[in-house]
């Protein structure tokens, strides 16, 4: 790891999320010292679930409005694996609990698959990465979210390979979502 003197950190909005920018000196690799200042946009960290019925060869995933893919030209929802911040709890226990709203599936065993920064350039967000199966006998309720927290959760279920073909066609553009799901093709979770 390179040497890293913080020189000065501002918080420039503590509104929803945290943004802050900070001047640091990094020791190059030729042994030099560069000054560089960055903002860190500070939301907690994560995780999401890729939901999968290896009998009926389905996944579920949600379909909801996210306001920065409008604003960059995407008007659609997005269509995404369930995820949520973890809340000050630890990831297994916050996935579980977002499946529920969500997706209303019951998860009794979520694999973690891996963990990932997903823009390390200015989002100090890691999220850890689970894969689940569900069964019609999993299925609690309609899910959709919490209406208190704005949320308007459609959930969609589709097989692997229609997903995967919605990722080949830019109908499936979430980061989280295509990597879950080649991660499910790889991996030969439907069998």
């Amino acid at each position: 790891m390179p040497p890293i003197r913080i020189k000065d950190s501002r918080i420039l909005s503590d509104d929803y999320y945290l943004l802050k920018k900070t001047t640091f000196e990094i020791q190059r690799r030729d042994g030099s010292w560069v000054t560089m200042s960055r903002e860190t946009y500070d939301r907690g960290n994560g995780a999401c679930i890729l939901l999968y019925d290896p009998t009926a060869k389905t996944v579920l995933l949600t379909r909801q409005f996210r306001f920065p893919a409008y604003v960059n030209g995407h008007p659609e929802p997005l269509i995404e694996v369930c995820a949520g911040l973890l809340d000050e709890a630890d990831p297994v226990t916050a996935i579980v609990k977002e499946a529920a709203e969500e997706c209303g599936v019951v998860v009794t065993k979520p694999a973690r698959v891996f963990e990932c920064f997903m823009s390390p350039g200015s989002v100090t967000e890691k999220l850890t990465f689970f894969v689940a199966e569900y069964s019609p006998q999993s299925r609690i309720g309609a899910g959709g979210g919490l209406a208190h927290e704005g949320e308007d959760i459609e959930v969609v279920e589709m097989s692997l390979a229609e997903a995967l073909a919605m990722v080949a066609d830019g109908r499936i553009c979430d980061a989280k979502t295509v990597m879950l799901l080649q991660y499910a093709a790889l991996n030969g979770l439907m069998g």
